[in-house]
């Protein structure tokens, strides 16, 4: 949480802040929302109001990475993002006011367990995956036709996610049990991400000339 706060203020006081660089230093700072929730959660302290916290945050972050993508890229597609945001306010909702859409919480010690109430679950992970591939594969796609700039900071989009990726899956790979940790794990690993962010992605968007609204 101390890194990516740290991060996010770098970004707001090295760089003039634009559309781009916005969705970055957001996406930085619900990722720091979260570690701190799972504090709170281990740590006690109203833990079930922070548990529902610290999935608004995560739940936000995969439509932002989408809108950063067509950003990055200088393309638009409103039913696409009006879609991932529908879905996307849709599961806060869910997940950040309904008590029963868990089943319960668990600090683990290495990282924290949600239970999620099964019949949310399974949307819920279909959504998160669907819009991270989204991104990956919309990211490469633009990088073919982009220029040099942009098409640096599209393949950079695309290590950073799976930079958590990747990890991710081959921990539940090879310790099944940490499935139900899949949020925790993946936001330790994003610390990766996070940096990616503002030391690629950032310096590279913020160079280049015209940025579309």
């Amino acid at each position: 949480m101390v890194v990516e706060l740290a991060l996010f203020f770098y970004i707001v006081y090295r760089y003039k802040l634009n559309p781009t660089t916005r969705i970055i230093a957001l996406i930085i700072m619900l990722l720091a929302l979260f570690q701190f929730a799972e504090f709170q959660v281990c740590g006690g302290a109203m833990a079930e109001l922070f548990m529902h916290i610290g999935f608004i945050a995560i739940t936000i972050m995969p439509a932002l990475g989408l809108h950063l993508v067509y950003r990055i890229a200088e393309k638009t597609n409103r039913y696409v993002l009006a879609v991932s945001y529908a879905f996307c306010a849709l599961f806060v909702l869910v997940l950040g006011f309904r008590s029963t859409s868990f089943v319960g919480y668990e600090c683990g010690g290495n990282y924290s367990i949600f239970t999620i109430a099964d019949k949310v679950g399974g949307l819920y992970f279909t959504y998160y995956y669907i819009l991270l591939f989204l991104s990956i594969g919309l990211s490469l796609y633009f990088a073919h036709t982009a220029n040099k700039m942009a098409r640096k900071a599209l393949l950079w989009q695309v290590f950073g996610l799976l930079s958590f990726l990747l990890p991710t899956g081959i921990v539940n790979t090879l310790h099944p049990q940490t499935l139900k940790a899949i949020p925790s794990i993946m936001c330790g690993f994003a610390v990766i991400y996070a940096f990616v962010l503002v030391f690629a992605i950032v310096p590279t968007v913020s160079s280049k000339k015209t940025q579309v609204s």
